[in-house]
C-alpha cells in the first residue's frame, strides 16, 4: 500500500489530542480493564521522547516519572482507545528531542526549568478534545421516544 493510502486509511482513527512535544508534564488517563471491571487509572510524568510514526495514528510518547525511588517510563499510544485524555500540566524549556539523558540523573540534576509561555501557546498545548453538540431536532426527537417508551410501561 501506499503512503496515501495508509494516511486515508487512519484518518478515522485519530483522536483530537494536544500537540505533545518532549519537555512537557503530562497526565495521561488510561482505561484498565480487570476482569469485567473498568476503571480510570492516572500516570503522571515527563514527556522524554515523541515518536512520530508513518501516519498520525501510530504516534507514540514516552512518559517517565520516579515512584518510590524508582524510575518508571511507560510508552503509551497517543490515539490507542486505552487512552482515555491526556492533560498537559508544565511546559518545559528543552533544547533536545529526546531527553533519555535523564535517566541517569537523580535530585536537582534532573529538574527542567519550566518555560513561561502565554496563555495562547499553554492553551495550543492543553487544548480540550472538541465537544460535538447534537442538533436539537434529534434531542427532541430521542426525548420523545423515551416519553412514548415509558408511557408504555405504563
Amino acid at each position: 500500500m501506499t503512503s496515501t493510502a495508509l494516511q486515508e486509511q487512519a484518518k478515522p482513527f485519530a483522536k483530537a489530542r494536544p500537540e505533545i512535544r518532549p519537555g512537557f508534564t503530562v497526565r495521561v488517563h488510561e482505561r484498565i480493564v480487570e476482569g469485567e471491571k473498568n476503571r480510570i487509572q492516572i500516570f503522571e510524568g515527563l514527556v522524554i521522547a515523541v515518536h512520530n510514526g508513518k501516519t498520525s495514528t501510530d504516534t507514540t510518547m514516552t512518559v517517565r516519572r520516579i515512584a518510590s525511588g524508582v524510575g518508571v517510563e511507560r510508552i503509551f499510544a497517543l490515539h490507542s482507545p486505552l487512552v482515555e485524555k491526556v492533560d498537559v500540566k508544565k511546559v518545559a524549556k528543552v533544547r533536545r528531542s529526546k531527553l533519555t539523558f535523564l535517566r541517569g540523573r537523580s535530585g536537582k540534576s534532573a529538574r527542567l526549568s519550566e518555560r513561561f509561555t502565554t496563555a495562547d501557546e499553554f492553551a495550543i498545548a492543553a487544548a480540550p478534545a472538541p465537544v460535538e453538540e447534537a442538533p436539537e431536532a434529534e434531542v427532541a426527537a430521542a426525548a420523545e421516544v423515551a416519553q412514548e417508551a415509558e408511557a408504555k410501561k405504563e
